[in-house]
């Protein structure tokens, strides 16, 4: 049977509260056997750690601060991060990042709370999952100091050209690809065609970023579905072998099968 993997997804937020039993069942039958949920800052913990104790071995946990949640107190914040990865309850580091999309006021702080984590995630031997809006040569500048080190992770939401990409490839990150490859002139399918399917994993970001024909409306990880047979199509090979090829780097990446 095809399984299939959301390696991004904020099943834990407001957006689900009235119906996310219903959002993971429909998960289920569409084959999205685990449901991997990057942490945002402190105030999303407890409801991230909800749904893993709920859905059992369905939803898995990271933990990390979002670049977006980078502020002022961003040090207690980062605190609260590596006492939490000391536990080993998470199969990742993320969402982290930088983000220059909204605001550039706090860049420093966003440069200093990336290189903490990545410093983190090599401590605990886990994968970062890397959010970057208009920044990526402050992500690729920052992670310049960890060449050779052991780093592996994901370029989550990608949205960059080939030269970025094969870029990322050299650090030993895949690309997170979601719905944005369904949407009509992204572009991201040619990019997506020549990094190569070895390098994909698929995600849904959750409740963001829903594939078409759901565009602008609530994203939910049942999508992933649509997102691989649009892969499926760039690469022109049944869903079933694209769905097999991205769960197994997905797999690899998180080192899910020490979890079964």
């Amino acid at each position: 049977m095809m399984q299939l993997i959301d390696t991004h997804t904020h099943l834990y937020l407001p957006e689900f509260d009235n119906d996310r039993d219903d959002v993971v069942k429909r998960a289920i039958e569409n084959n999205v056997s685990k449901l991997l949920m990057p942490n945002i800052d402190v105030t999303s913990f407890d409801s991230m750690m909800a749904c893993k104790r709920r859905y059992g071995k369905i939803c898995y946990p990271m933990i990390g601060l979002h670049p977006t949640s980078v502020k002022k107190d961003f040090r207690e914040q980062i605190a609260f991060v590596e006492e939490k990865a000391s536990t080993g309850e998470f199969v990742g580091i993320g969402e982290i990042g930088i983000d220059l999309y909204w605001d550039k006021t706090f860049l420093q702080e966003q440069i200093i709370a990336f290189k903490r984590q990545i410093e983190l995630s090599l401590k605990h031997d886990l994968p970062v999952v890397i959010h970057s809006r208009e920044s990526f040569k402050e992500v690729f500048d920052s992670l310049k100091d960890y060449t050779g080190a052991g780093l592996r992770g994901v370029f989550h939401a990608f949205t960059g050209d080939l030269e970025i990409a094969e870029k990322a490839f050299l650090l030993g990150f895949r690309l997170g690809i979601g719905g944005i490859v369904t949407f009509k002139n992204s572009g991201l399918d040619k990019v997506v065609r020549e990094a190569g399917l070895e390098n994909i994993i698929l995600e849904t970001d959750s409740p963001y970023l829903a594939p078409a024909p759901y565009r602008g409306k609530r994203n939910e990880s049942a999508y992933v579905t649509i997102i691989n047979n649009k892969i499926a199509e760039i690469f022109n090979i049944e869903p079933e072998a694209s769905a097999t090829l991205t769960t197994a780097n997905s797999i690899e990446l998180f080192r899910l099968s020490i979890y079964e």
